[in-house]
């Protein structure tokens, strides 16, 4: 009995030892799998920051790419990586001397300065545009000591336009064209330049236009002779030249006011509408005389959509009628060159370096976000050439005073071109 007892008592201790291992090789395994579940949230949550961190690096530098051509350049450079910055200052470098006319007399430092090219050389390269500087004034020097260089001029064309009947004794010429703001979606921005030579000053003229609505403007030109006219979309800017701070020496006093010059100057304007994603509120428009800035405002181009059964006019506007009707609306009496238009906004010094290359230093044929660009060079024939992609060609178009329609006579008289000469220094 005592043998039956003694052997019950071991085998019930080695089934209590057998369950207490079993006991334990299971918290050893359910802590295995909770140290391995860990492991995986760790690993999981490492590779959620890398991703983010990645993500966030990525979104950086697509940032820096979008405000490449909207900052300075002296803020992008010191952005991006060292070796990149080499080669973009040496490219723009290379751009301004391109683009840079020699000069003729010895200058001082802060006049040679106020030329935007040079002072933008200085912001690049400090030590490169002192040597540029006392290079340039060693030509000039020597320039004059053999009378400087003959002058020469060059000549090409340009497109002048009568005007109103009723302002200027003419038959309300102008050039159509199929180009529609709309379809290019420029209240979402947009930049545009062009060159004038104002012959008449006088009430509300445009040098070219569109209009669809009172909300769906797109025009260019002056409202009196003493102010200016741009309108876009609903809001239309009509301030003094004076008044906008437009040196009188660009200008002359006709007795009352300080106007444009009728006396063959030309004139060049450039009008930017900031880039923007929608239309929940507005953006800037700024607005340049002479690559220098006028006016600086925010304003909402909100309404689209609108069409005629014409696109934008030059020498005058393209309005609404009745239905989709075109109709010709306030003639200029003034000649008109080199009209871009791109899909999105220029940075803030391109007016100047435009204004600075001259009325035909710049061509803008295969340009980056460009969508509509007249010469105005043809010289002959009845049709202006759309050197973008879009091929919005512009055709001669005159409309009788008396009937005021699309149907015109040939016996009306149309646009003209006319040979413009302009000294150069080679």
């Amino acid at each position: 009995m005592l043998e039956y007892i003694r052997e019950r008592q071991r085998l019930a201790a080695e089934s209590e030892a057998k369950k207490e291992a079993e006991r334990v090789a299971k918290m050893e395994s359910e802590a295995r799998k909770l140290a391995e579940i860990a492991a995986r949230k760790k690993l999981f949550l490492e590779q959620q920051e890398n991703e983010r961190l990645r993500q966030k690096h990525t979104q950086r530098k697509e940032k820096l790419a979008e405000q490449k051509w909207s900052k300075q350049l002296g803020t992008l450079l010191t952005q991006i990586e060292d070796n990149l910055q080499k080669d973009d200052k040496l490219e723009e470098i290379r751009s301004i001397i391109e683009r840079r006319e020699p000069y003729r007399h010895k200058l001082d430092w802060a006049t040679w300065l106020s030329n935007p090219l040079n002072q933008l050389l200085a912001d690049l390269d400090y030590d490169y545009a002192v040597e540029m500087f006392n290079r340039d004034n060693r030509m000039a020097k020597g320039r004059e000591g053999r009378g400087g260089r003959p002058k020469r001029l060059v000549d090409n064309y340009a497109l002048a336009f009568s005007g109103d009947g009723a302002a200027a004794g003419g038959d309300n010429d102008h050039v159509k064209t199929d180009f529609n703001p709309n379809d290019y979606d420029l209240n979402l921005g947009f930049t545009v330049s062009y060159w004038v030579r104002p012959d008449i000053v006088g009430a509300v003229m445009f040098a070219m236009g569109w209009k669809g609505h009172n909300k769906d403007r797109f025009t260019f030109g002056i409202n009196k002779a003493q102010q200016i006219y741009i309108g876009v979309g609903g809001n239309t800017l009509t301030d003094s030249w004076t008044g906008m701070g437009v040196d009188t020496s660009l200008l002359e006093y006709d007795g009352s006011h300080w106007i444009l010059k009728t006396d063959g100057t030309w004139y060049h304007f450039v009008v930017k509408y900031a880039d923007r994603s929608g239309t929940g509120s507005g953006t800037t428009r700024k607005v340049y005389l002479n690559g220098t800035l006028l006016k600086n405002s925010t304003i909402n181009w909100s309404r689209t959509g609108d069409v005629i059964d014409e696109g934008m006019y030059f020498g005058a506007r393209d309005v609404q009628g009745s239905g989709t009707s075109a109709k010709y609306d306030n003639g200029w009496a003034c000649a008109v060159s080199q009209v871009a238009i791109f899909d999105t906004e220029q940075s803030d010094d391109w007016a100047a370096a435009v204004y600075n290359a001259g009325r035909t230093g710049t061509d803008f044929t295969g340009q980056s976000g460009l969508v509509g660009y007249w010469k105005f060079d043809e010289g002959d024939g009845t049709t202006v050439t759309d050197h973008s992609e879009n091929g919005n060609d512009g055709t001669f178009a005159a409309v009788g005073s008396a009937t005021n329609n699309s149907s015109y006579p040939t016996v009306l008289a149309l646009p003209t071109w006319e040979k413009v000469s302009s000294t150069v220094t080679r």
